[in-house]
């Protein structure tokens, strides 16, 4: 919590926390998982509470991050009140280096105990507070309203929910139909939407759903499995995915066409785990470590380099359309974060461009709902490259309206799927 809030990715500060207690059970890894992942998800309002019940800020970090978890679970957990107050008051007790003074039980205990006799009189001032109400950074909320101004509450709320788990059948190797009757034999329920998705009513382990060792089906969004659709490459064809890893976009387009595929991330490690999800599902690629805004990596000393026919610029962005999945974006992104990812997404877009044959097709993606970093760069774009027409977005047809909510490219968060923006540009 502490770690996150300093400004390191939760992805990061969890495991190294959680490697300090190698005795620690499957469970009670899960449940500081839980934790950790509600109490960011819902920080905005909890850390106003916690202003109230305070006459001054706590000095000591720990205690200050064990009391916001405990109003989350007060909030917004099934916990038993009497039981989260009791093992709060204890794991102060635990805290070492320095340990706590010996009046910090008491505080915790009369916090929590003040919270819950007055949570509906203290609930009723938060509402003066959006960053309290929706849990988003002001600046957030504030760029939202502007850029959806009729969208804008139900994608703060959707981003406060529980991302659904959503798998991708590989329908070269198995039927939907017969895929779906495999999971009612094993007791998993699931809906079919879109072409090849399926969303678990139940999230389960990746290692117990039927047919994942085996390549059969991979987990990965409904958004998110529209990129290879869009991207229309062809048998034959010279394929780059530029920003490739995790793969999950690189193994969908392997099994959609038989084409000539370079899969390019900067960071080897990124790039050994597109390895791996490529030989889990028994498909190849040429994988490069190289950095998708430069042309070493393409030129490498060759006076004509081979160009590609299908490009998929899956650029680094704010990650706000994914917020659902990575809680901790929010805190840690800064407004002023937007404009350096703009610089970045601008370079990568002009220097694959030059990569594209003629008449080719470069699929433009990010996970962002931010139009600096959407319709607005590609519309950037345009006007210093006369050779680039922007096509309109076909969706594959058994995509019916009311799975997909978008406003032309831009996807907007959804119970259904996370918020992706999509530009196909042609090369004229």
């Amino acid at each position: 919590m502490n770690q996150v809030l300093s400004g390191r990715n939760l992805t990061l500060a969890l495991p190294a926390a959680l490697a300090m207690f190698p005795s620690a059970t499957p469970q009670q890894r899960g449940a500081a998982q839980d934790l950790s992942y509600g109490t960011l998800r819902f920080y905005g309002e909890i850390d106003a509470y916690l202003v109230q019940l305070l006459e001054k800020p706590l000095t000591d970090d720990r205690i200050n991050a064990l009391l916001l978890v405990a109003i989350y679970q007060l909030s917004h957990d099934r916990a038993d009140s009497f039981t989260v107050v009791n093992q709060a008051v204890h794991a102060v007790s635990q805290l070492k280096r320095p340990a706590p003074k010996s009046w910090a039980k008491g505080l915790v205990n009369a916090i929590l105990r003040n919270f819950l006799r007055q949570k509906d009189q203290l609930a009723a001032k938060l509402k003066s507070s959006e960053v309290a109400v929706y849990s988003y950074p002001q600046w957030w909320v504030n760029k939202l309203k502007t850029q959806y101004p009729n969208h804008w509450q139900g994608m703060l709320e959707t981003g406060n929910q529980h991302p659904p788990m959503t798998l991708r059948v590989n329908t070269q190797k198995i039927s939907m139909q017969d895929y779906c009757q495999l999971l009612t034999r094993q007791n998993i329920e699931t809906k079919h939407i879109g072409t090849q998705a399926l969303v678990l009513t139940n999230p389960v382990p990746v290692e117990k759903i039927p047919g994942f060792t085996d390549g059969i089906v991979s987990v990965q969004d409904l958004g998110a499995q529209l990129a290879a659709h869009l991207l229309e490459a062809q048998a034959g064809m010279n394929v780059l995915d530029a920003c490739c890893a995790p793969g999950g976009k690189t193994g969908h387009i392997l099994e959609l066409a038989d084409v000539a595929l370079t899969a390019l991330d900067t960071d080897e490690t990124r790039l050994q785990r597109v390895q791996s999800n490529l030989h889990r599902m028994k498909l190849q690629a040429n994988l490069l470590v190289g950095d998708a805004s430069t042309t070493d990596w393409w030129s490498d000393g060759k006076a004509t380099p081979q160009l590609f026919d299908r490009i998929l610029a899956d650029v680094p962005c704010s990650a706000s359309g994914i917020v659902r999945r990575h809680v901790d974006i929010k805190w840690l992104r800064r407004e002023a974060d937007i404009a350096s990812f703009t610089r970045q997404q601008a370079k990568i877009l002009a220097n694959l461009w030059q990569m594209l044959a003629k008449g080719g097709k470069l699929l433009y993606v990010t996970c962002s709902v931010f139009n600096e970093e959407n319709q607005g760069q590609v519309d950037s774009f345009l006007q210093n490259n006369a050779d680039a027409t922007q096509l309109s977005l076909e969706l594959p047809e058994s995509y019916v309206p009311t799975e997909i909510t978008r406003i032309n490219g831009q996807l907007i968060s959804t119970n259904a799927h996370d918020g992706f923006f999509y530009a196909l540009l042609q090369k004229n």
